[in-house]
């Protein structure tokens, strides 16, 4: 999706939610200062299973994931980041600007997240924050299971 189609989809479900633009690309949670609050970022990270991609929406206050401990929570045998060009060809996006809605894929989500009032992460577009209650996430992808 761009940010276009991610946009009517979310008008279309009556997700409230605000589109940020920034004249630098955000890569990191470190582009985001000046922007938003830095410890409401959720990037978004597509991982590599046994049965193909999945997405992972964290909180940028969890630090590095723990895939072993992942691994155990939810069953798989393979869990690791997947590779940029598998990425790109599978969704279409870059790593670094992978979308918290429109992103195609089942997804971990983090409760973390669930303690902020709004979470800023990717559209798609390095240069435009979406700004949407982590809850909204939850009503508007494909949830596999939850992880502290």
């Amino acid at each position: 999706m761009n940010i276009k189609e991610i946009e009517e989809y979310l008008k279309k479900r009556s997700i409230p939610y605000e589109i940020i633009q920034q004249d630098k690309p955000i890569l990191s949670a470190l582009d985001a200062e000046g922007y938003y609050p830095v410890e409401k970022s959720a990037p978004t990270f597509v991982l590599q299973t046994e049965n193909g991609l999945i997405g992972c929406i964290t909180s940028i206050q969890n630090g590095r994931l723990n895939f072993d401990k992942m691994k155990q929570h939810f069953g798989f045998s393979k869990l690791k980041m997947a590779d940029r060009k598998i990425i790109k060809s599978q969704t279409g996006y870059n790593v670094g600007a992978i979308p918290l809605v429109g992103l195609g894929l089942p997804c971990l989500f983090d409760r973390k997240l669930l303690e902020h009032d709004y979470v800023y992460g990717g559209t798609g577009n390095e240069l435009l924050t979406l700004k949407i209650a982590p809850t909204e996430l939850l009503k508007v992808n494909e949830i596999l299971g939850m992880f502290d």
